[in-house]
């Protein structure tokens, strides 16, 4: 299994939740693992999705859920403001694409230092 596999997944809006099976079989498909050449990582675009909602946080929520019980992940690309805000209200954490990982500087970011500070 190549863990930097990667699967892209386009989700248009506005999304139902009679949308789900729908989306986390196409999920499923560029998980597939057969013959080694399988997505680890499938990053999902939801750039589409210009007025989100609850569901549309329900339907992350599950392809979340999907990956994870694959063995897999999914990062967002082009979330707006507002589904930031929604997946942050309910504590949903979904990885959004071109983020600086949690408790790392972002690149080209460096610490300053002090004429004060003790060296390390």
């Amino acid at each position: 299994m190549d863990p930097t596999r990667r699967g892209f997944l386009v989700i248009t809006g506005p999304v139902t939740r009679a949308d789900v099976p729908h989306l986390c079989a196409q999920l499923l498909a560029l998980l597939d693992d057969t013959g080694g050449r399988g997505a680890r990582v499938v990053d999902c675009d939801v750039g589409a999705l210009t007025a989100p909602d609850l569901a549309a946080v329900d339907v992350l929520a599950r392809l979340q859920l999907t990956a994870r019980r694959a063995g897999c992940r999914i990062r967002l690309r082009h979330p707006s403001g507002r589904l930031r805000a929604l997946l942050a209200l309910v504590g949903l954490g979904v990885e959004v694409l071109g983020e600086a990982e949690e408790r790392e500087p972002p690149l080209g970011v460096q610490e300053g230092v002090e004429p004060d500070d003790l060296p390390p």
